[in-house]
């Protein structure tokens, strides 16, 4: 940003601070600390921002802020993987976070700040704001309507929501790709409300207290708040006087999740975790209903009539409650898990448009769902269901989201690293480790590869203790040779267990086995983006290594 005119000594003399604090309560406190150190910043730092006879004095300002910022709000797997890499970005979740926490900051400084000092905050909070728009820009996915769908039901119950009390400026359509969404009906701006559903509308535990069923429930021995609202889904779903007919007849006969997998799906995940993790997902469903019914049913056939509490309807209210529901924070402090009508058709995104929303505004009495970046009329407003893997996508909401999640993360089973520190690692006390796609990678230097610095930090160490630099030195580097042949041999052993892809069905139409096949193609992009590091990787060692060797 340029200064337009003659600045006067009082205005380049005055200065304002934005202090920016890493939170000590932060489970990832003591990493973030050593990267923030790392970096040159305290954990509470103070930023201060004073006009400058240099035209980029304010985007310099910024730019320290938004370096502070992202690391403050990094979530265990962007720190796990961008610990020792100086990124621009970590993740489009954490850009958002850091831009907006910004924008927070600089907004609540405005009300209590001197003219000259308001005046500079201003032209920051605008300076802010065009980075998301920019960063908007750069990150957006092309929404296609589907034309030609039946959307009665939805607009029924948008009109009852508007009855009640619910302000929108979106719209719900059939997207190309993602089923139904919510479109806007107008151009948005960072920080509009897209959404505001009163609480009286939501779905909660508190609706349960009041029925017959409650009182059967609490006698129970481990039923939880949310396996009550679930058996209560199941009864008031077919209930014709329900405050919540028109929301239940929205909603599929068939969620489509991984939970309703049938054989051949579950068999073309073969050699895949996500084949673990449907199958405990469903045998720990299956062992709760069978704790429940049909013992409920018989002592209480009139609260709990047989034919509504089968197999088939709890495995739906399970979908339903895995795939709408959220964690939202009521006024009087307590997190309740509620289903939100109207909200549900907000869908999730790797570029979410919404990052914020699970807290009741006590001032209205609402939720609200702001906007952390801007959405064009007539794009699909989405927000983010959380740090989420595309198998845990799969298994409880039933797609694949557009775009490379980072989140698909492969656990490896390692043992856990010693305390031991190799020389300029901010990220060596990790005792878990994971790879992923090294197309997320920015360093692919000796030494890095475009693997995660933790997973070879402890492989080194596994190897040669007494190896604790990254020096290029010859017994390093025949330690690296060393390292990457372990590790092509792993993972070719990996990508073998995949099996070969001109095997998959791909001509079965059905929508399991389609979603089960694209899961298998993503994991070998995962799974070959490795060995290619790992093959590049070697040829630059032992390139480096023959020169030594004259």
């Amino acid at each position: 940003m340029e200064v337009d005119k003659q600045l006067s000594p009082d205005e380049l003399d005055k200065e304002c601070s934005i202090l920016l604090e890493l939170d000590e309560n932060d489970p990832l406190f003591d990493k973030k600390k050593k990267l923030l150190q790392d970096n040159g910043f305290k954990t509470k730092e103070q930023v201060r921002i004073k006009r400058s006879s240099d035209p980029n004095w304010l985007s310099t300002s910024l730019k320290v802020m938004l370096q502070i910022a992202r690391i403050i709000k990094l979530d265990e797997v962007e720190l796990y993987f961008g610990g020792e890499e100086q990124l621009d970005s970590y993740s489009p979740r954490n850009e958002l976070e850091a831009l907006n926490s910004i924008l927070q900051l600089v907004e609540s400084s405005l009300s209590d700040a001197c003219e000259i000092t308001k005046n500079v905050l201003q032209d920051l909070r605008n300076l802010t704001i065009d980075k998301i728009c920019q960063f908007a820009e750069e990150n957006s996915l092309k929404t296609t309507i589907v034309e030609g769908q039946n959307s009665d039901k939805e607009k029924q119950l948008l009109q009852w929501g508007e009855n009640n009390g619910v302000k929108t400026r979106l719209q719900i359509a059939y997207v190309e790709g993602a089923g139904r969404g919510a479109i806007a009906r107008e151009d948005l701006k960072v920080g509009d409300t897209a959404l505001e559903i009163p609480t009286s509308l939501i779905i909660s535990e508190e609706l349960v207290q009041k029925t017959d069923m409650y009182h059967v429930l609490e006698k129970l021995e481990d039923t939880s708040s949310e396996t009550m609202l679930l058996l209560w889904s199941m009864k008031e779903r077919h209930n014709t006087d329900s405050q919540y007919k028109i929301y239940f007849d929205t909603l599929p006969e068939d969620f489509h999740t991984g939970l309703s997998f049938g054989i051949s799906a579950v068999m073309s995940l073969y050699g895949t975790l996500l084949l673990d993790e449907i199958m405990q997902a469903k045998e720990h469903l299956r062992a709760q209903y069978d704790k429940l019914f049909p013992a409920l049913c018989n002592e209480h056939p009139d609260i709990f009539p047989p034919e509504l509490y089968t197999w088939e309807q709890f495995l739906w209210a399970c979908e339903l409650w895995y795939s709408n529901s959220m964690k939202i924070m009521f006024a009087d402090g307590k997190l309740r898990t509620c289903l939100i009508p109207i909200a549900g058709f907000l869908n999730h995104s790797i570029y979410p448009h919404v990052v914020n929303y699970g807290r009741v505004d006590s001032a209205t009495n609402t939720i609200k769902f702001r906007l952390s970046r801007p959405c064009s009329a007539g794009q699909e407003c989405c927000l983010s269901y959380g740090n989420l893997s595309t198998s845990h996508l799969v298994t409880f909401y039933g797609f694949l989201p557009q775009g490379y999640n980072p989140y698909d993360v492969i656990p490896l089973d390692i043992g856990g690293a010693d305390d031991d520190s190799t020389e300029g690692s901010s990220t060596s006390e990790w005792t878990t480790h994971m790879v992923r796609g090294t197309w997320f990678s920015e360093n692919w230097n000796i030494f890095y590869y475009g693997l995660p610095s933790p997973f070879l930090d402890c492989l080194r160490r596994a190897r040669n203790p007494m190896l604790l630099t990254k020096t290029l030195l010859p017994e390093n580097l025949e330690n690296e040779i060393e390292i990457l042949e372990d590790l092509l041999a792993i993972f070719n052993d990996m990508m073998d267990s995949l099996g070969d892809a001109d095997l998959d069905d791909r001509k079965n139409t059905s929508w399991d086995v389609k979603l089960a096949v694209d899961f298998k193609f993503l994991q070998r992009g995962i799974v070959s983006s490795i060995l290619t590091s790992c093959h590049k990787g070697l040829d630059l060692v032992k390139h480096e290594l023959s020169k030594m060797h004259g």
